[in-house]
């Protein structure tokens, strides 16, 4: 039996926004890198012995200080991570540029934990280039 094409994509979520594959997978990383920059923060927060601190480095801001900024930026991930799923386009614009942002925090934050760090900034590399495929490519697929 053949399906018929209403005009609307297979992706389409009930409120008519189109949900590509590519928005899902931003999405599911934003929750994913956001949740884990939520651990970061609590944890230098929490103990400042966890992390090792590098003499001279550019970025001389208190342990405490970086736990605050990574804790409300991972928040406030999370948040737009969860509101990509509606495939709303501001909420595609929003994860840009917290993507964006999440990448410079963590650039800046290498020194404290090297291995965390790059791995969130290559999540948020995926997410901004998932983000910016959009939902027109997917659908020609």
């Amino acid at each position: 039996m053949a399906t018929q094409r209403t005009g609307m994509s297979q992706g389409t979520a009930r409120g008519g926004m189109a949900v590509s594959g590519w928005t899902l997978f931003a999405a599911i990383m934003m929750v994913f890198g956001g949740v884990m920059a939520i651990f970061e923060g609590i944890a230098a927060i929490a103990e400042d012995d966890v992390f090792v601190t590098t003499r001279n480095f550019s970025f001389q801001w208190s342990l405490t200080g970086w736990g605050w900024l990574h804790l409300v930026l991972g928040i406030v991930v999370t948040l737009a991570g969860i509101a990509l799923f509606s495939g709303a386009m501001w909420a595609r614009v929003v994860g840009i540029a917290l993507a964006g942002l999440s990448m410079i925090a963590n650039f800046a934050w290498l020194p404290w934990y090297p291995f965390w760090a790059i791995m969130l900034i290559v999540i948020d590399g995926f997410v901004m280039w998932a983000l910016c495929v959009g939902p027109s490519r997917d659908a020609r697929a």
